[in-house]
């Protein structure tokens, strides 16, 4: 497959910004504690599914204190349509306690701080500092890794290095092309029956229909 060259990496980025500057997570909250237990949710979930959960969740554990005293069974009843929620419920709590324990209760905004809390990994922390302070970090989920792929923007076979490829590539306003990419594979690029003829605005750069997933 072909890479992008530089003028069309140019024409991409000119068409995202275009179309997604002020583009946001769909994802609800109101504070950077529910952004993040919204985040942990979400892998391997729809941002629909966990905005149908969280506001229970948010009920019953509006602070993080809330949720570190949580009995792990009830978030677990409460979280239950959500994929893998079980390990979800543990982890929200373990992550609590040591907000509490190690960051006298504030959710630390800082990758290598985020990282060390349960449930969140470098993806996950790079997605809340991304929404909640716009920094110039990408994030590759399964609609970033297929647009980018797509797009010819990278040939790696894993999400880590597509990511490096993408900061190298891409340099400034990672943030945006990082909502932009998710919102377009969300709504756009599908991985099936892409919207190509009818609303797509990048098919003059477009290598291939093919549905990339990482290994």
């Amino acid at each position: 497959m072909k890479k992008a060259t530089k003028k069309e990496i140019a024409f991409i980025k000119e068409k995202f910004l275009e179309h997604y500057k002020d583009a946001k997570t769909e994802l609800k909250y109101s504070n950077v504690y529910e952004l993040l237990v919204s985040v942990m949710l979400s892998a391997q979930c729809t941002d629909k599914r966990v905005n149908l959960i969280t506001p229970e969740l948010f009920k019953f554990y509006p602070t993080v204190v809330d949720m570190s005293n949580a009995n792990e069974n009830d978030v677990k009843n409460i979280i239950k349509s959500c994929s893998f929620f079980n390990n979800k419920a543990v982890n929200l709590i373990k992550m609590a306690k040591r907000v509490i324990d190690e960051y006298d209760g504030e959710i630390p905004l800082d990758e290598k701080k985020l990282i060390t809390l349960a449930g969140v990994g470098q993806k996950t922390a790079h997605v809340v500092l991304i929404e909640y302070t716009n920094a110039n970090l990408m994030a590759v989920d399964t609609h970033v890794f297929r647009i980018s792929h797509r797009l010819g923007l990278s040939s790696s076979k894993t999400v880590n290095k597509t990511e490096e490829d993408l900061v190298k590539i891409l340099k400034d306003d990672l943030h945006i092309f990082h909502q932009a990419m998710v919102l377009f594979g969300r709504y756009i690029c599908t991985a099936k029956n892409p919207k190509c003829d009818s609303e797509c605005f990048l098919t003059k750069v477009c290598k291939s229909t093919k549905s990339f997933k990482p290994s």
